[in-house]
């Protein structure tokens, strides 16, 4: 087999573009940047697009541009970045434009350590928009899943109208590995379902209360209204309470009844009462940990979770269930740990939790496991 060697960030670049992806708006930025690099390799050549805007803010709205005429999107950036997206992920989810967004994190708060890894955005991706809507986050612990999950996110966007955004970090972005790319199983490429009927087209017009609008793009063969305010399925501002309501249900159901669709884990079973969950990089650490422990006669559960955003609910109840302790482990303060607790209210949830810039070695999280953590 052939052994492809590169980073994660490569990966997400790899995927993107076997998803179809043919269009990219970036701006430097430590640890993104590498996306940036790869994509102008790799889209020139086929046809594509890439593009460095004159700041983020520029990036971000060529990429609306192109998904609203009808490219698959790709941008990355890191925390700093994000926060100049904003305005424009607000405008995506309100106005239903697929695109995908890396978030390669650093460590925070501002501008942080450019070059020091963390999970310190979780939170700021789900809420980082006006309006508070759902989003998607996927988060990849290696190469592979940066790889796989990419080509997950443009399926996600494209069939739910919506932004998606892969979760990576400094670490996972930028720490170089061996896979073969062609071994692994991408899923079938989706596009978003186009408008075929010879009907006046409503660009906000969905099939049921739950769906996505569907689709035709601006400059194309019929009138296309987009607009970043409230708006009805005609496109035209409202000030209407009812259409507003029904709106806004609809945007938040099409995610949170579809999330079986993208319901991303890893979940490896043992005899003991004791269940880790861990996402990203720090899921690396664990797993080395936790081959220590079951070595060692002390087995530990774990549950590594791909999709943070919306919470796999239903998922982490069912797993946790017959464990008697719950022990939560990422690089922050405490960001996904509050979701467990809320989620697994009657149950004790330990946390430990560090955002100095080093990552959480498996020495460390062998500590937390085998003696009796307060929780934090």
């Amino acid at each position: 087999m052939a052994q492809n060697f590169m980073e994660g960030n490569e990966a997400v670049a790899w995927g993107a573009f076997r998803a179809g992806c043919r269009f990219f708006a970036g701006y430097p930025i430590t640890p993104a940047t590498t996306i940036l690099n790869t994509m102008l390799k790799l889209l020139p050549p086929a046809g594509g697009i890439c593009i460095q805007g004159e700041d983020e803010i520029a990036s971000m709205g060529f990429c609306l541009g192109a998904s609203m005429a009808g490219m698959k999107v790709l941008t990355a950036t890191s925390g700093p970045g994000i926060s100049l997206y904003s305005e424009n992920i607000s405008f995506a989810i309100g106005s239903e434009i697929p695109l995908v967004i890396v978030d390669v994190q650093r460590l925070g708060p501002s501008t942080g350590s450019a070059t020091r890894g963390a999970d310190g955005d979780i939170q700021f991706l789900r809420w980082g928009n006006t309006g508070g809507l759902p989003v998607v986050v996927l988060a990849p612990v290696n190469a592979v899943d940066c790889y796989q999950l990419t080509a997950h996110a443009f399926n996600i966007a494209e069939t739910l109208r919506c932004p998606v955004f892969i979760a990576s970090n400094k670490e996972t972005g930028m720490t170089k590995e061996s896979f073969d790319m062609d071994a692994v199983e991408l899923p079938k490429i989706k596009n978003r379902i186009r408008y075929t009927s010879d009907k006046p087209f409503l660009p906000f017009a969905a099939r049921n209360d739950h769906a996505a609008p569907e689709y035709l793009p601006i400059g194309g063969p019929a009138l296309v209204r987009q607009t970043s305010s409230t708006h009805g399925m005609d496109g035209y501002i409202t000030v209407d309470r009812e259409v507003i309501a029904k709106n806004q249900d609809r945007l938040e159901k099409k995610l949170k009844t579809c999330v079986d669709q993208f319901t991303f884990y890893d979940f490896f079973d043992a005899d003991t009462d004791t269940l880790l969950i861990t996402y990203g990089v720090t899921s690396r650490a664990a797993k080395t940990a936790l081959s220590g422990l079951n070595a060692a006669g002390t087995p530990v559960a774990h549950l590594i979770l791909k999709t943070l955003w919306p919470v796999l609910e239903n998922l982490i109840r069912k797993i946790a269930a017959k464990f008697r302790k719950i022990v939560m482990v990422e690089m922050n303060l405490g960001q996904y740990a509050r979701e467990i607790r809320r989620i697994l209210n009657d149950k004790p949830v330990a946390f430990f939790g560090q955002m100095d810039g080093n990552m959480i070695s498996p020495s460390r999280i062998k500590e937390v496991l085998t003696h009796d953590q307060p929780a934090q």
